[in-house]
């Protein structure tokens, strides 16, 4: 009985209070500093019309936007067919959970899991807090659930994104020559605002959401993490709208929450959404250009133009995706893939490709990848990144004179983004440096057994290849210390 009273009151001592300075004693778990790369996908109601974007729901309402154009000539005038009736035709009838956790396995996830629901305002998992969900219209599955059940049998950790915050006059609810203007529609479309009122991220909304929107934001994550329990919450940016007090309460609700789970969890966040410290840093299709001291992550779609599936989509190269991961890595990142199914289920052939092609990559070097930590300096090269909200398209592409550095153990990795012509000169590695103050014992490249020679000059660290070029992308370099 004594014990049981000290283990009840430690646990008492170490909840978490919705107060900044409490949170920001909630430490990054270390499953998510070794993971490095994670896999989730945009997928609901706004997939059906495959144009454009995964923002049409909010562009077909728009006067003069090209999209509305489209989708009056396509289905007809919105008192006729509004976003509310593309759900219907959301019918996932190809969806198999345990086919694509497989597959993101099989793509090197170490966490994945599905956009639990978007700026539209329809949730993809069972909920008892409103009707607008996949269990009771369109698909009629719990995608969220049947996701998660299938990522932790993959061994994977399970993450939820959240977008909500968006929905606040993301439809013209005061608009009543459309169906979002309805109300009985406003459990899909939300609340009645002013016109004028959506603004983008980083500006100011006014007016602000009210209680009750607050409420409910609050409410339906803490029915996702009652069912749930996911390893990772991800937020949207723009989560400056929602009342400060409620962005804590939430924070110390998942924080306590996992600690009665016996769980380590992550919670992410754009901008200035959360304090600084209370939890780990997210950017959008975007990276550091030189490494930090302290975790983060970036988010970005396999898509350089969509998040959601589209009919014309331009997606990246395996190889693109390479060098962004190691990249992001040597400078203390972690990556989380967007990929855009089909709305009846299907993952495009061309996606999967590249999710296998990326897999058998990490399959060989992943060494240098998982569980690594940034070394002394992140790397060297011509290439220059810039950063900045969705500045991603902006980055040239890596070359053979773009090297990183990871290391874990005795081990240093070098990692060079392309193979180069004769042997691999590294320049910060040479004495004059004075980066690298270990005895080199011996110096591998990953997927190859044989033993390199090599030679270390004031100038640079010269390593001759092997006869011949393994892999078509980023090839790594282990370099073992004398002890």
């Amino acid at each position: 009985m004594v014990l049981l009273g000290c283990k009840s009151s430690q646990q008492e001592e170490k909840k978490y209070q919705p107060e900044w300075s409490s949170l920001q004693k909630h430490p990054v778990p270390e499953w998510f500093e070794d993971a490095k790369f994670g896999i989730y996908f945009h997928w609901g109601p706004y997939s059906v019309p495959a144009h454009k974007t995964e923002w049409y729901s909010h562009h077909m309402y728009i006067e003069g936007n090209p999209i509305r154009k489209y989708h009056e000539q396509t289905y007809g005038p919105l008192d006729e067919f509004g976003y509310k009736d593309f759900i219907p035709m959301f019918t996932a009838e190809n969806f198999d959970a345990g086919a694509w956790a497989k597959l993101f396995r099989k793509a090197g996830a170490q966490f994945a899991g599905p956009v639990a629901e978007h700026a539209d305002g329809f949730a993809m998992w069972d909920s008892k807090l409103t009707k607008w969900d996949a269990m009771d219209m369109g698909p009629r599955r719990d995608i969220v659930g049947e996701m998660e059940k299938a990522i932790r049998e993959e061994e994977m950790k399970f993450i939820i994104t959240y977008h909500r915050h968006w929905l606040y006059s993301w439809f013209p609810t005061w608009d009543t020559q459309v169906d979002a203007g309805n109300p009985k529609w406003e459990g899909l479309y939300g609340p009645k605002v002013p016109k004028g009122t959506f603004v983008m991220a980083n500006t100011p909304t006014d007016p602000l959401p009210d209680d009750a929107f607050n409420q409910e934001w609050l409410d339906r994550l803490d029915e996702l993490m009652d069912n749930y329990q996911p390893d990772m919450i991800w937020f949207d940016n723009k989560m400056d709208i929602i009342g400060e007090e409620y962005r804590k309460q939430f924070l110390a609700n998942y924080y306590n929450k996992a600690l009665e789970w016996d769980q380590e969890v992550v919670c992410t966040y754009k901008s200035e959404d959360m304090e600084e410290g209370s939890a780990v840093l997210d950017l959008e299709r975007a990276r550091m250009s030189e490494k930090k001291d302290f975790p983060w992550l970036t988010d970005d779609s396999i898509d350089w133009e969509a998040w959601s599936y589209i009919a014309n989509p331009r997606y990246k190269s395996a190889n693109r995706i390479v060098d962004f991961l190691v990249d992001v890595v040597s400078k203390n990142g972690s990556l989380l893939l967007n990929i855009p199914p089909t709305p009846d289920g299907k993952i495009p052939e061309a996606v999967e490709s590249r999710l296998l092609e990326l897999g058998e990559w990490l399959t060989v070097n992943g060494e240098a990848i998982y569980g690594t930590r940034p070394w002394k300096i992140y790397g060297e090269g011509p290439q220059e990144i810039t950063e900045g909200h969705l500045s991603e398209h902006k980055n040239p592409p890596a070359t053979s004179k773009d090297i990183r550095f990871t290391t874990k153990d005795n081990h240093l990795y070098i990692t060079v983004l392309g193979w180069p012509s004769d042997s691999l000169t590294v320049r910060s590695l040479g004495k004059a440096e004075g980066y690298l103050d270990q005895q080199i014992s011996s110096i591998q490249l990953l997927g190859d057994n044989q033993q390199l020679s090599w030679q270390r000059t004031d100038e640079a660290l010269m390593i001759q290849l092997p006869n011949a070029k393994h892999g078509n992308y980023a090839h790594a370099f282990k370099v073992t210390f004398k002890q």
